[in-house]
């Protein structure tokens, strides 16, 4: 099967033609075509398989429900395999399919993408990974982060050590990351709040896959003997760093990692919950079950005759997945409701995505307001610790060091 041919279409999302009199004429249900990416085969499948789900469910709830103001959504998935080559095939399929927006999987893809979404005019976001100065709209202007960037993730995690230890001065951080460009940028922001808040601060790069990161560990534990150690690392490398820093008696209660090594799929195979306890987890959707549209999507597969996809229980991944769709939806919204009802273009979706404002799917998603200018939505991110065997919040919605991560943002656009 090629890439293409595993393509995930959203339920009722297909278009559908209606029989009108005896004539056997038809007329086209009215339709808009959403593209996305995902990784099901790729180093970050585990992500993949319980985040696209979330998304796709969602779009089918809302197509059970008539749609978005009488447009059914159909859903075009391509599994990029977390390789940029199918991401830039998935797009220019996208753009021949017509979709009026784009789901991207992927800090690399997202980055070689940036300029295509620009030139075809169609609105691409990225939630929780891609390029941090993605955030300035002015500067790229197709590209939505709709989530904490890199960047206000860092900041989120000094503000929470902060939190615990009461102060960064004088005290050391270790940086655990993935080497590749994800891993990299949050960097300016550690080394810019190092110098104001006095601390030192020591990076430890950990090479793909990451699998293997017992000397850094080591080193981290054994030789510099940190206060507070914040990772950032995905696909299997999580779970690797949690047995690795408990293996070395490192107290997991001085630990947080960014979005991408905070699911339960990450604490089950460290081992599972009792063995990551104290662990701390920076989230930028809600985490668990209790939410009323998690409630409609079981209750939507129960009319069905169905049990409720597995893939719901891996709450933080899957929620993720719902978010993103729920945010593309409600961009649809706007744009359908300012053309009177009419199909939009993406360029009209685009200035829908940017009129969002006060959309919290009843708490599932941060207080965030999109605007040309902010296409981030101000960097919100709760904390999750592990406690007693599951994932509790510590910390509600909250944005770290924003002065910091706003500075950033206009010094690389005057760079520009």
């Amino acid at each position: 099967m090629t890439r293409f041919g595993k393509t995930w279409l959203g339920m009722a999302g297909a278009t559908a033609v209606l029989a009108i009199g005896s004539g056997g004429a038809f007329a086209q249900q009215k339709e808009l075509v959403f593209g996305f990416q995902c990784d099901r085969t790729g180093p970050t499948a585990n992500v993949g398989v319980n985040l696209c789900p979330g998304y796709h469910d969602y779009v089918n709830l809302t197509n059970s429900k008539g749609g978005v103001e009488g447009f059914k959504i159909r859903v075009i998935e391509v599994d990029n395999e977390y390789k940029v080559p199918p991401a830039m095939e998935a797009h220019e399929r996208f753009k021949k399919e017509g979709a009026v927006l784009e789901g991207l999987y992927g800090t690399p893809q997202t980055a070689a993408l940036n300029k295509k979404l620009e030139e075809d005019k169609i609105l691409g976001t990225s939630p929780g990974f891609g390029t941090s100065n993605a955030s300035d709209g002015k500067r790229f202007p197709y590209t939505f982060p709709i989530a904490a960037s890199y960047w206000s993730q860092g900041g989120a995690a000094l503000q929470f050590a902060k939190e615990k230890m009461g102060t960064l001065k004088g005290k050391k951080i270790a940086y655990l990351f993935y080497d590749n460009p994800a891993g990299k940028e949050p960097l300016a922001i550690f080394e810019d709040i190092a110098k104001t808040e006095g601390f030192e601060l020591r990076t430890f790069a950990v090479p793909a896959p990451g699998l293997e990161m017992g000397a850094q560990v080591l080193d981290i534990t054994g030789r510099f003997k940190p206060d507070f150690v914040i990772t950032h690392l995905f696909g299997r490398a999580p779970s690797v760093s949690i047995k690795e820093l408990k293996g070395k008696g490192f107290p997991l209660s001085k630990v947080v990692a960014f979005v991408w090594g905070s699911s339960e799929a990450d604490i089950i195979a460290a081992g599972g919950m009792a063995i990551a306890e104290g662990y701390n987890t920076i989230q930028f959707a809600g985490v668990g079950k209790d939410f009323p549209v998690l409630k409609e999507i079981e209750a939507m597969y129960k009319a069905q005759g169905k049990t409720p996809p597995k893939e719901m229980d891996s709450t933080v991944f899957y929620n993720r997945g719902v978010f993103n769709a729920a945010i593309h939806v409600e961009a649809v919204r706007n744009a359908i409701r300012a053309k009177g009802g009419a199909a939009p273009t993406s360029e009209e979706v685009k200035k829908g995505m940017e009129a969002i404002k006060g959309f919290t799917l009843g708490g599932l998603v941060p207080p965030m307001q999109l605007s040309a200018e902010d296409h981030e939505g101000g960097g919100w991110v709760q904390i999750w610790t592990v406690k007693g065997g599951k994932l509790v919040k510590a910390k509600d919605w909250f944005q770290g060091y924003r002065p910091v991560i706003l500075k950033h943002l206009a010094a690389d656009a005057s760079k520009s």
